[in-house]
């Protein structure tokens, strides 16, 4: 299927690694322009490596980007507006997980996942939709959260928090923008081989006297009746779907993409 994605031009934040970089990788298999931003110059470094070898052609850059710093994120928009003259699709995927207790979490915790989940969406958006209007096309706009924001893990309270706020404020801004042309969803990823979970696997694992890959079967068993963590790669590929103009009737769409995790209807 032709997912008309060529030479559409797409930011994606946290896009060095983990899932934002496999989405990236898919949209340039698409033939679209990417741009990523990631805050550590060692993985941008890497993301540039790796994407230069397999996709040697591709019309691929990058940006630091600390997306909890409003002058930096309007530095990111503004090469990405001089580079591509606008934008047609915003990935807001920065984030990872916290560990703590809400009894015993400062408030400058809370402020910093805040800031990391929903705010650096805020505010991008509000960068960021002038950019797609000036291009006449339609914009997509797709948020990264979290099964989490649903269903929540009793460690984390300030993740499952600020990804339940994302998901709200994507139902919100999805009606605002239509008007402009602009379509916004939400993706809620489960258990995904990302990073994170592997330096988890890595503290967690020899705690137990296991291996990783024992420790990765053990949660998947418990969590997930599919009885496996997900690849990046394949969260990718729905990524795509809903950031085409083949899934032009989705709009405020929170998509749990989770092996069936979730043990509620949603």
């Amino acid at each position: 299927m032709d997912m008309q994605l060529k030479d559409r031009i797409v930011l994606i934040t946290g896009g060095s690694l983990g899932i934002g970089l496999s989405v990236a990788k898919e949209f340039l298999a698409h033939g679209s322009k990417v741009v990523v931003c990631g805050r550590n110059t060692d993985t941008l470094d890497s993301a540039v490596e790796e994407v230069a070898s397999e996709y040697p052609d591709g019309d691929f850059s990058v940006v630091q980007c600390d997306v909890t710093k409003m002058h930096e994120l309007e530095s990111m928009v503004a090469y990405v507006d001089e580079k591509h003259g606008g934008l047609d699709i915003l990935i807001n995927n920065a984030g990872t997980g916290s560990e703590e207790k809400s009894m015993t979490a400062p408030d400058e915790r809370w402020y910093y996942y805040w800031d990391l989940h929903v705010m650096a969406a805020v505010r991008l958006t509000r960068l960021c939709v002038p950019l797609m209007k000036k291009r006449k096309g339609e914009g997509v706009i797709l948020q990264t959260s979290s099964i989490c924001a649903t269903q929540p893990l009793g460690y984390e309270p300030i993740y499952n928090t600020t990804k339940a706020a994302l998901t709200m404020y994507t139902k919100c801004l999805a009606e605002e923008l239509i008007p402009d042309n602009i379509r916004v969803n939400t993706i809620a990823p489960g258990l995904v081989l990302t990073p994170d979970w592997h330096k988890t696997a890595g503290i967690l694992s020899k705690e137990k006297g296991i291996t990783p890959q024992q420790f990765f079967d053990e949660i998947a068993e418990d969590m997930a009746p599919i009885n496996r963590f997900a690849s990046p790669e394949e969260i990718a590929k729905a990524f795509i779907f809903l950031c085409s103009p083949v899934a032009s009737y989705v709009v405020g769409t929170n998509f749990h993409i989770d092996g069936g995790a979730l043990r509620t209807i949603n």
